[in-house]
């Protein structure tokens, strides 16, 4: 017995309170089941459970790669992330996509999903998601259903002992260069792992490895440190006003406002589900990756933030630094900005800049998908309450790489070698995964 007729007798009366946060926005016109469902997972992962980027990006890697897989099991016109079901051209992609999504989120009675406890705020949405949805022909939803459950079972149990929430890295003992926490809070990372779970594309993450930080005793470490010395502080004479808000626009939660930008593309760009399934997914596995190498790139290196940097130079044996004891960057709990949490350097080691990594993964797997640097898009922060427009993807890239320096938080090297890496991630991903079989059904 189908109970979508009853639900929807039920639930029809609640649509203003339950609608899905993508239809409840006003800058964002609905698309499809795949934006929708991108929306609603965003605040899954980072409203409700207050997932940081790193782990975020799994998070969200997780629920496109089985959405895509839902999608693309019924048009068939793309290789499988994971897995490729049985369904029928007529099966509904819209009920696959967000089943996909719905169930990678709060699992299935007997596989745990990725937030369980969400389950009571969760199942409203998604049934009254289905209750609205057209049954053409008859029987096509519930395939569709079926065809979702099937691709995000496939996806937990892909990610089951992954390596997620497991042991820290060891850190090596306290010396010049090498990071340790830092003022005002001496926090500790949160998510230490990240850098020791699977990666989702690439075969290991050590093929991710960077070069690594300048040496203590050369010209390009006096210049990096002279450089986010001036520019990065606080008080800082020589730093713009546009430059400040750039740094501070930037420091949004970077998954969740890039996934912002996809939802508009998708948008304005025209793209159908299929389209946008693999979009997202593209996006969100390279992303992941990208912060996988990148944290595992961390830990390898160890190296310090700015701020001890250059309250410490007098221990770093290079004739072109010099102390500062008192210095702070621009991103302390006395920056101004819109909404909390306050502004601090982040509690983890400094080399790669994982915001560069993600983005140079996000913007060089956007420029492969569309086939184009020059698309024009704006974004708006809710960490500056501004709004930033870029004629080209790679505006953006370049301007994050510049905004971490200006912020106080980064060396330059580390910006331009977390872009390489996320690149290398774009370009993997490229190669050998999402590739067309044939044309779509």
């Amino acid at each position: 017995m189908n109970p979508l007729p009853r639900l929807k007798k039920i639930i029809l009366p609640l649509l203003g309170a339950l609608a899905p946060i993508a239809l409840a926005s006003p800058t964002i016109m609905r698309a499809d089941a795949v934006t929708d469902w991108n929306a609603i997972a965003s605040t899954a992962i980072v409203t409700n459970a207050g997932q940081p980027p790193p782990p975020s990006a799994l998070s969200f890697a997780m629920v496109q790669g089985a959405v895509y897989d839902a999608v693309n099991a019924i048009d068939r016109g793309y290789q499988p992330y994971l897995v490729q079901p049985n369904a029928n051209p007529t099966d509904s992609k819209e009920a696959a996509a967000a089943t996909a999504a719905f169930r990678v989120l709060v699992g299935f009675p007997d596989l745990p999903g990725l937030f369980p406890a969400q389950l009571p705020t969760l199942q409203p949405q998604y049934h009254l998601y289905l209750a609205n949805l057209p049954d053409d022909p008859p029987g096509s939803r519930d395939a569709g259903i079926a065809v979702g459950e099937a691709t995000a079972r496939a996806m937990l149990i892909a990610r089951t002992n992954d390596g997620r929430f497991g042991p820290p890295p060891q850190l090596y003992p306290p010396a010049p260069g090498i990071w340790r926490p830092t003022p005002p809070n001496f926090a500790n990372d949160p998510a230490p792992w990240v850098g020791n779970v699977r990666p989702f594309l690439v075969p290991d993450a050590e093929m991710l490895r960077t070069d690594g930080p300048n040496a203590l005793t050369s010209h390009a470490y006096a210049e990096d440190l002279n450089e986010v010395k001036e520019l990065g502080s606080l008080t800082s004479i020589t730093r713009t006003p546009d430059q400040t808000d750039a740094a501070i626009f930037w420091q949004d939660h970077a998954v969740a406002l890039w996934n912002r930008i996809f939802r508009t593309l998708a948008i304005n760009q025209e793209l159908d589900i299929i389209e946008s399934a693999r979009l997202f997914a593209m996006e969100n596995l390279a992303a992941a990756d990208s912060q996988i190498g990148g944290w595992n790139d961390k830990y390898y290196w160890q190296s310090w933030r700015p701020i001890t940097a250059i309250r410490e130079a007098d221990t770093d044996g290079n004739p072109d630094t010099e102390p500062d004891p008192t210095w702070l960057p621009l991103f302390d709990p006395a920056t101004s900005v819109c909404n909390p949490p306050l502004l601090f350097t982040p509690p983890f080691p400094e080399h790669p800049s994982g915001h560069a990594c993600a983005t140079s993964a996000f913007v060089h797997t956007l420029q492969n998908f569309f086939g184009a640097d020059r698309i024009g898009f704006s974004a708006f922060s809710n960490k500056s309450c501004t709004t930033r427009s870029f004629d080209r993807f790679s505006h953006a890239l370049k301007e994050v790489i510049d905004a971490r320096v200006w912020a106080g938080i980064h060396f330059r090297t580390a910006d331009t070698q977390g872009s390489v890496l996320g690149k290398k991630v774009a370009h993997y991903l490229k190669k050998h995964y999402f590739q067309p079989v044939r044309c779509h059904r």
